[in-house]
């Protein structure tokens, strides 16, 4: 079997979920080529693991301060240039695409009539997911940007519904926690009011990795470049992240047991969703904005046990190359019931109600 695995490369949650399921792949007998979209090939950084791949424009969301700016998203975009590179794109050699949430590849496939199955957290929004509210034109909207012919989910909860849990790889380095060390990854926010806003916490050192080329000390702030390497190694020696509420690092940081503190990128439904479930699941906390006084109650809240996931990423492979004969709801039966989902025990209840 031969697969086109599209990625998208906006946020590193996504390729970080690639690394994961790229190797399971190829160890499953499979045979895979890789194409990125979403941001400048020289953006990306730490790409050995993926060997040769291709990069297209694809879309990406533009941001400023914490906020997605829509008006200036659709400026940027190139429809145009989009629909000559999925029209282009050669499927011929491919027996599937694959699509984490990647439009050129999924389009591609859609034009080319080759099967496609789409891997990604936002496919779990094709099911009612707490925190999203009544917004009829979310789910067209998903299936419109990388539409496919099967899609599965990855969420922290299954909601009833054929969502699996999160494809994580196992931590890397021995957990460990430095009780003052607090990871950082802000990349939506102003870097001048994350620094202002935590230079109030002098008694802590906190890891700060954004859009620098050197590493530079800014009072209790050590501002450090972007390295999959570092940042691995400060995740697993840290005592809590302070970040937005992305998929894959909420992900990480759950299964290494570091407490959370979460603020969602406005205008954004899958993010304000992850805030809402997680505060539900009692697995992080959050606010609206950048303030004093939460993240001084939170500095002063103990870490979690951590949370190890099940090798979804391992059983995902397996199911892929042997045809997906076992039916997706079986599949994340086996994958639910593993001993990491006695820890959560959240109220079904709660998770059910569409909180915004």
């Amino acid at each position: 079997m031969r697969i086109l695995y599209g990625v998208q490369a906006t946020g590193n949650g996504h390729i970080t979920r690639a690394r994961v399921l790229l190797p399971a792949l190829q160890a499953a007998g499979v045979e895979v080529d890789v194409l990125l979209s979403g941001r400048a090939p020289e953006q990306l950084f730490n790409m050995e693991c993926f060997g040769r791949f291709e990069t297209r424009r694809g879309f990406t969301f533009v941001t400023s301060a914490g906020r997605v700016g829509w008006l200036k998203t659709l400026r940027q975009s190139r429809p145009v240039q989009f629909w000559r590179d999925y029209r282009q794109l050669d499927l011929s050699r491919y027996d599937l695409v694959l699509s984490d949430f990647e439009p050129v590849t999924a389009w591609a496939a859609w034009h080319q009539g080759v099967p496609s199955l789409g891997i990604a957290h936002q496919y779990a929004f094709h099911h009612p997911i707490p925190g999203t509210g009544f917004k009829p034109w979310l789910k067209p909207s998903l299936k419109l940007f990388a539409p496919v012919d099967d899609a599965v989910g990855v969420h922290w909860y299954h909601f009833d519904a054929p969502i699996l849990p999160p494809l994580v790889a196992p931590p890397p380095y021995p957990l460990t926690e430095e009780p003052d060390k607090i990871l950082v990854y802000l990349p939506f926010e102003s870097m001048d009011e994350v620094i202002y806003w935590l230079s109030a916490f002098p008694k802590y050192r906190f890891r700060v990795y954004c859009n620098i080329a050197t590493p530079e000390q800014r009072g209790p702030l050590e501002l450090q470049p972007f390295s999959r390497d570092g940042f691995q190694r400060d995740l697993c020696s840290c005592a809590g992240v302070i970040s937005n509420a992305g998929f894959g690092l909420c992900s990480e940081a759950i299964q290494a047991g570091k407490k959370l503190l979460v603020k969602p990128l406005h205008s954004q439904v899958e993010q304000r969703s992850n805030a809402a479930v997680l505060k539900q699941m009692g697995l992080a906390n959050t606010m609206s904005e950048l303030a004093l006084e939460p993240v001084e109650a939170w500095l002063a809240q103990s870490s979690p046990s951590p949370s190890p996931w099940p090798d979804v990423a391992t059983a995902l492979a397996q199911w892929i190359a042997s045809g997906r004969q076992q039916s997706l709801d079986a599949l994340g039966c086996e994958l639910w019931q593993q001993e990491y989902v006695r820890q959560f025990s959240p109220s079904h209840a709660r998770l059910r109600q569409p909180l915004l």
